[in-house]
């Protein structure tokens, strides 16, 4: 048996992730966390159509400051993951080279994109 003579760091403090790389574990990440947010959402749509009362108590449950930042979170979440959808889409439909610096530019534009689009979801919600 031979044994690779290879350097291997598994210390994750000390990698170095390309941006292209950090956006697209957050793209996972923020479809993890849109698959959280239905069930949420729709326990909340479900108790707001169950009766006069329950439509009452989705109302006040959404007055809280920690619903609406939850809310803003989802809102976020979705806003990020549709701009790194449709960055994936242009990069397959090749309307976008898919170069380490195209996808670089691409990767912080969507970025720079979901911002913009987290403080309108802020604005809204709150």
């Amino acid at each position: 048996m031979v044994k690779k003579q290879r350097p291997v760091n598994l210390d994750l403090q000390t990698i170095q992730f390309p941006l292209p790389a950090i956006a697209s574990i957050l793209h996972r990440v923020s479809g993890v966390i849109m698959l959280v947010a239905v069930g949420i959402l729709l326990w909340l749509l479900g108790t707001s159509l169950s009766s006069p009362e329950g439509f009452q108590q989705a109302a006040e449950i959404m007055t809280g400051f920690f619903a609406k930042f939850i809310l803003w979170g989802i809102l976020t979440a979705l806003a990020y993951h549709i701009c790194g959808g449709i960055r994936h889409m242009l990069m397959d439909f090749g309307f976008i080279d898919e170069t380490l610096i195209v996808g670089r530019n691409s990767a912080a534009a969507s970025m720079v994109i979901t911002v913009i689009l987290s403080i309108l979801a802020g604005v809204l919600v709150w």
